[in-house]
């Protein structure tokens, strides 16, 4: 295992503005696409589920309704907040954990489901990877990791071209602020969808389903394999 001042700080990322990913989940309709997810990941009473980057805890609220024993992870203090105080209104029994994907405290093989959005992007690739062993050491054999994130969806030679035009696009129609999408752009650490399965499938992961929203947001479906033998 690397020294631990060897790793990324992952609280130097706390707080980088979240609108790029806000076309995704705007609207007062969160509760209803996030049980609309959990059904489809099949979410069974007493299942244990981790949701890594909670935000404002809207999944891992929904999670806890419906009988799960959740856990709301998130590496910013005010996020976390926001999540205890949705939990609560709701009469949800959350847990919450300040971490991120480097840091979160977990037993091996004790997860039925985790659940991270808009959250892995904030690493650098190496550490992406460091972070995906790390859920799938948390996973028990045969369970699933849902991941939403932004991700370059075009081929590299035209990436350019489409993520300029999407930006403009949003900018001038959805009241996107130019500040946050050219911080997102020079700032932070998306990737290209095809290196993202290639990690993913690389760490252990069985790829079960990729869908992606060019140019910008792609959604991963993965599974950890039964034990063999």
């Amino acid at each position: 295992m690397l020294a631990r001042d060897w790793y990324y700080n992952e609280r130097n990322r706390a707080g980088i503005d979240r609108a790029v990913a806000s076309i995704y989940d705007n609207g007062e309709d969160n509760d209803l696409r996030a049980r609309a997810a959990l059904k489809m990941l099949g979410v069974q009473r007493g299942w244990r589920i981790a949701d890594i980057g909670c935000g404002n805890g809207v999944l891992a609220t929904e999670a806890a309704l419906m009988g799960a024993d959740v856990d709301a992870i998130d590496i910013s203090p005010a996020m976390l907040a926001l999540a205890e105080i949705y939990a609560r209104d709701r009469k949800a029994p959350v847990r919450t954990q300040s971490a991120g994907l480097l840091s979160f405290s977990y037993e091996p093989n004790s997860y039925d489901l985790i659940v991270s959005e808009f959250t892995l992007h904030h690493l650098p690739d190496f550490w992406k990877a460091v972070a995906a062993a790390r859920i799938f050491r948390a996973l028990k054999p045969g369970c699933s990791f849902y991941l939403r994130d932004i991700v370059y969806v075009a081929a590299p030679d035209g990436a350019e071209r489409d993520v300029e035009a999407w930006a403009d696009f949003h900018i001038n129609n959805h009241d996107f602020e130019r500040a946050g999408v050219v911080s997102h752009m020079r700032d932070e650490y998306s990737t290209f969808g095809w290196v993202m399965e290639k990690m993913l499938v690389d760490v252990g992961f069985s790829l079960v389903s990729a869908e992606y929203h060019a140019p910008l947001h792609g959604t991963y479906l993965l599974r950890k394999p039964d034990k063999q033998g």
